[in-house]
């Protein structure tokens, strides 16, 4: 098989988790105090997927902070439009060039328990592959299993999309699951698609037990069960929330179940 590439997409409106996404892109909102996108990075490094020749990051909206994020860590595709998961592939098949591609979601939040060296052991680069969490009651998306962010493409199927707007579910996985040609590999642990504010929230407390507090984090109120990022000022009171780095929290509020970022608040109900 012929070296693995991988594309991990980022470059959605984000268009549920508003306004945050107004602030910055989803790719780069903080889970545990790290950009989703720097979590997708390392779970890739895991596997010996590094660099810029192995592992290329696309970005759209608010395209400019992708690329000053990722900088020389992985080749960055900078669309002037929204090409959709397939046409993004397609986009890039210069740089892809003829080899197999690992697609990843960067908005994929995966447990810590979680590994995804599963997902490319023993792939003879011929099927394609996706990465399945068990669906719970009744049919999943594909057959007993949810799509679960991440997807394996042989050389042949990325080079054969068209890098104008289209998706893998259409272009892709469907064909080849009508075709008897999609594998979906059990993921063992968590997955979370962190595209609205409850799954992001959600995310972000899964990673704490009881607070995450970074170091330069300047707290004077109560702070349970909550994500306080770099440079955050918390004089008031926070329960099952997210501050983002630099925001402000003053004496005397109280907040629940909330993202504070700079000026927005974003919260999120409970479930009833």
């Amino acid at each position: 098989m012929a070296e693995l590439a991988a594309i991990v997409l980022a470059a959605g409106e984000g268009s549920r988790l508003r306004p945050l996404t107004t602030l910055r892109p989803k790719a780069l909102c903080p889970v545990g105090n790290v950009p989703m996108l720097d979590r997708a990075l390392a779970l890739l490094d895991e596997i010996g997927l590094a660099g810029p020749d192995r592992v290329a990051v696309n970005a759209c909206w608010l395209g400019d902070q992708i690329a000053e994020h990722v900088g020389d860590r992985a080749h960055v595709s900078v669309e002037k439009d929204l090409l959709g998961s397939a046409g993004s592939v397609g986009h890039l098949r210069d740089w892809v060039d003829g080899r197999p591609v690992l697609v990843m979601n960067a908005d994929a939040y995966f447990s810590a328990d979680v590994t995804i060296s599963a997902l490319v052991e023993d792939w003879d680069g011929e099927r394609l592959r996706m990465l399945g969490q068990r669906h719970v009651g009744g049919v999943g998306e594909f057959g007993a299993y949810d799509f679960a962010g991440m997807s394996l493409l042989p050389a042949a199927t990325a080079a054969s999309l068209p890098a104008d707007h289209g998706d893998l579910v259409r272009l892709a996985w469907r064909p080849a699951e009508a075709a008897g040609t999609l594998d979906v590999i059990r993921l063992h642990g968590l997955y979370l698609d962190c595209g609205t504010p409850r799954s992001y929230l959600h995310a972000n407390l899964l990673e704490v037990e009881e607070s995450l507090i970074a170091p330069d984090a300047v707290v004077t109120g109560d702070v349970r069960r909550s994500v306080v990022g770099e440079g955050a000022t918390v004089h008031g009171d926070v329960s099952d929330c997210v501050v983002w780095p630099g925001s402000q929290v003053a004496e005397g509020e109280r907040l629940s179940r909330a993202v504070r970022a700079q000026d927005l608040t974003v919260r999120v109900e409970s479930r009833s």
